[in-house]
C-alpha cells in the first residue's frame, strides 16, 4: 500500500462504492493509521485476530462518534477484503463490526429504566412548554405509581407518551374538570382522524383510565369504556426447512443470536440483553430474567448452538478484561444495583453476552461503558438474511418465537410445556399456535382435488 499505484487503486475502489469525495481522504487517513500499527508486516501476513484487536482497541476511543468508527470499520473491510482479498479478511465477521458500533442512544429503555422521575418526565415533555405546572406534577405523581407497581419501563414510557398527548387534545384544561367526553373525544379521534390500529386505541385508552382512575382518584364507573375488538391474527410461522434456509444466510454472531431465539423462544430484547451470568452450561439452561410481566424463566441451550455459547462467553472475558484495564467502568446494572453492589459492573458475570462493538459514554453519568448490542443491528441482519433466503412471508426477529412453540407442539410437547417455556400466564395466549399446526384441520383434503379428472 505505500506505493502510489496501489493508494490509486484503493481512491479508485472507494469511488467505486460510491463513497462521498469528502469522506475519501477521511477513509485514507485511517488506512494510515491501520497501517502505521502493523508496519513490519505486509497486508497478507496481518491475521484475522490482530484486525479485530484493532478494531477493539479502536473502540476504546471515547472520543470516535459511532459513525467515525463504522466508517473505519468500512475503509478496512474496502482495503482488506474488497481489495486485498487476503486470507484473514475473509475470517472476520465485518458486519458485526459495522453494525454492532450503534451506541444505545440516551433515551433506550436499557438506560431508561433509571431514570428519575424527573428526567423522565423532562424526556416525554422534551420542549413543549405549554404544559402547565399542574400537569407536570400530575405526570410525576403517575409515574411514581407505576414504580410502586412494578410496571415495566416500556409501559411506562407508553402511558406517559399517551398521556402526555391527551393533555395536548384537551387544550391543556385543568385536572379536574376531565370527564369521559373527553376520553371518548380523544379515542374516536384517534380512530377516525389518526386511523389507529385497536390494540394501539386500546394502549391509549389503559394509559388515560390510569391517568383518571389510579392517580386522580376518579370513580372508575364514569370510565367504563369497552375496549376496541382486535381482529384475531394467525402468527406467521416458519417451516424447519425455511428456518434452515434463514439460518444458512447468517453468520458469526448474528447467527448464533438467531438461533438462540428459534432454540429457546426468546424474544428479541431477552436475547439482546443476556448477561453471562444467565447462561448455566452445567444444567444446559439459560435464565431469562424480568421478562415481560416482570417474570424470569427457564428455557434449554440448543445443543448445536452451546459451543458457540460458550466461545462467545470466552471472548466477552477477554473484551471485558481489556475494557478495565483500558479503564472502562463496567457495565450498566438496572434498579440500583450499582448502589447496592458498588463493584458488581466490573465483574465477569454481569457483562453482556451480546456486547456493543464500540464503548460509549453513558449519558447521565459520563461513565464509559459497554452497553448490549443494539437491537436493530440484528433486526436487520435478520431482514437481510429473509431478502436472500427467497422467503415470501412477513418475517420479523419475532416470527422465530412463534415458529419455535409450533415446531414443539408438532413434535409433540403438551401445551402446559410450551406455556412455561414461552412465559405466558394464561394458556389460552398459547392456543393460539394450535391452530397452525399441520394436524387435522389441515389435513382435511380439497373437494376441488376430489373431483373426476
Amino acid at each position: 500500500m505505500h506505493k502510489r499505484s496501489n493508494w490509486q487503486k484503493y481512491i479508485d475502489l472507494l469511488e467505486k462504492k460510491q463513497v462521498p469525495e469528502r469522506a475519501r481522504r477521511w477513509y485514507v487517513r485511517r488506512i494510515e493509521k491501520f497501517l502505521d500499527t502493523y508496519s513490519n508486516k505486509k497486508l497478507g501476513e496481518i491475521s484475522a485476530s490482530e484486525i479485530e484487536n484493532y478494531l477493539q482497541s479502536l473502540s476504546r476511543t471515547e472520543q470516535l462518534h459511532d459513525w467515525q468508527f463504522k466508517q473505519a470499520v468500512d475503509a478496512l473491510q474496502i482495503l482488506l477484503f474488497d481489495l486485498s482479498d487476503t486470507a484473514a479478511s475473509r475470517e472476520v465477521d465485518w458486519n458485526y463490526w459495522r453494525e454492532a458500533a450503534q451506541s444505545l442512544p440516551r433515551n433506550h429503555s436499557t438506560l431508561a429504566v433509571d431514570f428519575s422521575v424527573d428526567q423522565m418526565v423532562e424526556e416525554s415533555i422534551g420542549t413543549n412548554r405549554a404544559i402547565s405546572t399542574e400537569h407536570r406534577d400530575v405526570l410525576q405523581q403517575t409515574i411514581r405509581l407505576i414504580r410502586l407497581r412494578h410496571y415495566s419501563i416500556r409501559t411506562e414510557r407508553s402511558y406517559i407518551d399517551w398521556i402526555v398527548r391527551f393533555f395536548k387534545f384537551t387544550g391543556y384544561k385543568p385536572l379536574a374538570s376531565l370527564n369521559a367526553d373527553n376520553v371518548e373525544s380523544f379515542l374516536s379521534h384517534l380512530a377516525v382522524d389518526k386511523k389507529v390500529a385497536a390494540s394501539t386505541q386500546n394502549q391509549a385508552l389503559n394509559a388515560i383510565v390510569f391517568l383518571l382512575t389510579k392517580v386522580l382518584e376518579k370513580p372508575r364507573e364514569e370510565f367504563n369504556f369497552k375496549h376496541s375488538k382486535r381482529p384475531k391474527r394467525l402468527p406467521v410461522v416458519l417451516s424447519q426447512a425455511e428456518v434452515s434456509r434463514l439460518l444458512g444466510h447468517l453468520s458469526g454472531i448474528y447467527l448464533l443470536m438467531t438461533g438462540l431465539m428459534y432454540g429457546t423462544g426468546m424474544r428479541l430484547m431477552e436475547c439482546v440483553r443476556l448477561r453471562v451470568k444467565d447462561a448455566d452450561f452445567d444444567y444446559g439452561q439459560i435464565i431469562i430474567r424480568d421478562a415481560k410481566g416482570n417474570k424470569d424463566r427457564v428455557v434449554p441451550i440448543p445443543e448445536r448452538y452451546q459451543p458457540a455459547l460458550e466461545q462467545q462467553i470466552r471472548s466477552v472475558a477477554v473484551q471485558h478484561k481489556a475494557d478495565i484495564e483500558a479503564g472502562a467502568n463496567g457495565v450498566f446494572l438496572p434498579n440500583a444495583l450499582a448502589r447496592k453492589y458498588p463493584g458488581a459492573g466490573k465483574e465477569l458475570i454481569w457483562q453482556y453476552v451480546f456486547p456493543a462493538a464500540k464503548l460509549s459514554v453513558d449519558p447521565r453519568s459520563t461513565a464509559v461503558r459497554r452497553h448490549h448490542l443494539h437491537e436493530t443491528t440484528l433486526q436487520r441482519a435478520i431482514k437481510t438474511a429473509v431478502k436472500q433466503s427467497a422467503i415470501r412471508k412477513k418475517i420479523s426477529s419475532h416470527t422465530l418465537r412463534h415458529s419455535f412453540a409450533t415446531h414443539l407442539l408438532e413434535s409433540g410437547y403438551d401445551i402446559r410445556t410450551v406455556q412455561e417455556l414461552l412465559g405466558h400466564s394464561d394458556v389460552n395466549t398459547t392456543m393460539i399456535y394450535t391452530h397452525v399446526l399441520n394436524k387435522p384441520g389441515l389435513a382435511v383434503k380439497s373437494p376441488a382435488d376430489m373431483l373426476p379428472t
